[in-house]
Order: C-alpha cells, then structure tokens, then sequence
C-alpha cells in the first residue's frame, strides 16, 4: 500500500481495494484543491475525520445496499459523512422526511427520535454520496474536483467484486451515476429522488425498501432493519 494511503483515515478493507486511487493525478489534485480551500478560511463540511464515514461503518465485503447521494448537506451541523443522514441533534431534512414517509408506508416502521441512519449503515447499507465535501451554504461547490472519479471507483469495485447487492438510485443524478452497474448480478432500483420537488413524481409508492428485503433473502442474506432506534 503507498504511503498516500497509509495517512488516509479510511478502514483497512476500503484501503486494500482503493490504496492506489490516492497516488492518481486526480487525487493528489483533489488534495491541493481542499488545502487551498481550508487556506483561504473557508469553512467545509463534514469534518476531515469522517469525510469517509461512509466507507469506515462496512467493510467491503460485507456491503449489502449501496444508496447513492450526490452532495453533502451544506448547512452547520449536518453532513456527517452519510447521505441523507444528519447526526442526532439535527433536524431531520425535507428529503430525508420523505425517505421515512415511504419507508413508513413500505415496511410498516415508525419514525425514529432523529434523522441519523448509522444504524442501516451498520448492517451493511452504504450510504455514498457522489462528492464528499462541499462548502458552507454553497451546494455543489466541489462538483468535478475529483471526487465523482473516486467514487465511481467504488461503485466499480462492488460491482465487479460483489454480487447480490442492492443499488439504490433515487433521481436522473443517481441513476446516470450507477449506469454500468451489472443488473445481471445485482438488483438495480430506480425511482425519482425523495425531494419534495419530486418524490411525488414515483418515489412515493416506489417500495424500495421492502423490494430489497425481499432480494437479499432471496440471496442468502441477512434483511436490513429499517426501523431506526426509538
């Protein structure tokens, strides 16, 4: 492994497949780019030390769904390193109520005290925003900086290594996103992403969640719990 990617705080699974990315042009640009950022006093979200969040709750080989975002919150407090999730404290986002709204109305659970989904990633849910960083009150601020290549790589990677995964692709963003994804090996689900611009436009009623359940037994493995902690 180089030494780029020993100073990386990223587990050692995600290490052992992505080690390499970090030694690529694009990366060690990536790199300049957020320093120039943190030079110039402008205030990024997440934190450094969960800009990988994501990755750092599965070990590869234990991904089960993968749901794909595109940029972190942009307000104080709220990106945490998974998409759509906010830590506890924070109130849940309008995309991310409309997440729960369906939920509730596909498997039956109720809301849990807050907005934070570490529980689903804990059982195996990787929950990938396309960018991982982005500057305060600015949306889409890092767009093509790099990032879109790495996590491309990850997606590469679970569907070429993996089998039997999930992937859930919520609106156009998403969708063009997981493009090469092999449905012959994995179960692609499409709807419009859960904003209230659009989630009434098919997300709502679209059944993800109890369709994924119902794939992963079918696969030998082990359903997810959507109900969050009460």
């Amino acid at each position: 492994m180089s030494a780029v990617a020993e100073q990386v705080k990223l587990s050692a699974s995600w290490k052992a497949v992505l080690g390499e990315e970090f030694e690529k042009p694009y990366m060690v640009s990536l790199k300049q780019f957020l320093i120039q950022e943190k030079a110039a006093k402008k205030t990024l979200y997440p934190k450094s030390d969960v800009i990988f969040s994501a990755l750092d709750h599965i070990d590869f080989n234990k991904v089960k769904v993968v749901i794909l975002g595109q940029d972190p919150y942009h307000g104080p407090g709220q990106a945490h390193g998974l998409c759509f999730s906010v830590p506890p404290s924070i109130p849940a986002p309008p995309s991310l109520k409309n997440i729960f709204k369906e939920m509730n109305q596909d498997v039956g659970t109720e809301n849990g005290v807050n907005g934070c989904l570490t529980s689903w990633a804990e059982q195996g849910v990787l929950l990938l925003n396309s960018v991982l960083t982005v500057e305060r009150g600015q949306a889409a601020s890092h767009q093509n900086k790099g990032w879109e290549e790495f996590t491309d790589v990850v997606i590469q990677h679970l569907n070429q290594s993996r089998e039997g995964l999930v992937f859930m692709l919520w609106g156009a963003y998403a969708q063009k996103k997981g493009q090469f994804i092999d449905g012959q090996k994995h179960l692609i689900l499409k709807a419009p992403h859960p904003s209230p611009l659009s989630a009434h436009r098919g997300f709502f009623g679209s059944q993800h969640f109890s369709q994924t359940n119902q794939y992963l037994s079918q696969h030998g493995s082990v359903a997810i719990n959507w109900q969050l902690p009460a």
